[in-house]
């Protein structure tokens, strides 16, 4: 996975790296605005497999090239899609589903740059980042309705991240919004004109933290998303913090707070 050159020649629509810890996922399809289609959907799925299994990564970055982070989908997979039948539709959806979930519950870190449109579709792997941040052009669409569908597929993330209430706006309405409004939506964390200096310090805090707290956080936060406190809630909680105590990184990381000196994550 360091081999860059090597990592290149596996895709088509995606070029992929991994320097010091950290990953990094590029759309790279800028002729056509980083519009998905099923290749670059397969490759995607493939190429974060291959940073999850991967113990030298320890974040991913989401970026695109060109003016645009993706305009969607692709017009002529749309075309394809509408001259298939209900069971390849079905198909062709899992796949999409299978990207969101992907990217949502990958074990590490996620950070997506966003830069020029984000239509459709890119909202979905926006909002299943963990974090984001835009420049100050970018522009965020859910058009679905415009063509008589629905976003259904990348739904669960958007109203996660923007809550019910804003989703049925602009899902209902497909109108345009700017980075301003994306913060206040809570698509967004920051807007920043150089992303990658603004994902700079990011990346730092991350990369000194225990890569196994990171990952418990995200399958902590994954289980309380329902937000009901129940006696399993309660159980549950305390059955995590016992265990990651006793744990090789837990006894690291508290050893290292009492002896007043850096964490060895790598050591374990």
């Amino acid at each position: 996975m360091t081999d860059k050159t090597t990592l290149d020649t596996q895709f088509q629509y995606l070029s992929c790296a991994l320097n010091n810890g950290v990953g990094e996922m590029v759309l790279n399809r800028a002729d056509k605005h980083n519009a998905f289609d099923e290749v670059m959907i397969s490759e995607m799925i493939a190429a974060l497999d291959s940073f999850a299994s991967n113990d030298d990564c320890q974040v991913l970055v989401l970026k695109a090239n060109g003016k645009n982070f993706s305009a969607g989908a692709d017009l002529n997979w749309m075309r394809k899609q509408a001259k298939m039948d209900f069971e390849q539709n079905l198909a062709d959806a899992n796949e999409l589903a299978t990207l969101m979930h992907t990217l949502d519950k990958f074990p590490k870190p996620t950070i997506a740059l966003v830069q020029g449109a984000a239509f459709g579709g890119a909202l979905g792997l926006i909002c299943a980042s963990d974090i984001a941040i835009a420049n100050e052009r970018a522009s965020f669409c859910l058009s679905e309705v415009k063509l008589g569908l629905i976003p259904a597929v990348i739904s669960p993330y958007v109203v996660r991240a923007m809550g019910q209430r804003a989703s049925r706006r602009y899902m209902l309405t497909a109108e345009r919004f700017n980075a301003d409004t994306a913060l206040k939506l809570n698509v967004i964390h920051e807007i920043a004109d150089d992303l990658d200096a603004a994902a700079a310090p990011i990346i730092a805090a991350l990369l000194s933290n225990s890569p196994q707290g990171m990952a418990w956080v995200k399958t902590l936060l994954s289980r309380l998303e329902d937000g009901v406190i129940d006696d399993d809630t309660l159980n549950y909680t305390s059955e995590r913090i016992a265990r990651i105590r006793v744990s090789d990184e837990g006894q690291e990381g508290l050893n290292a707070f009492f002896d007043k000196r850096s964490p060895d994550w790598k050591a374990i």
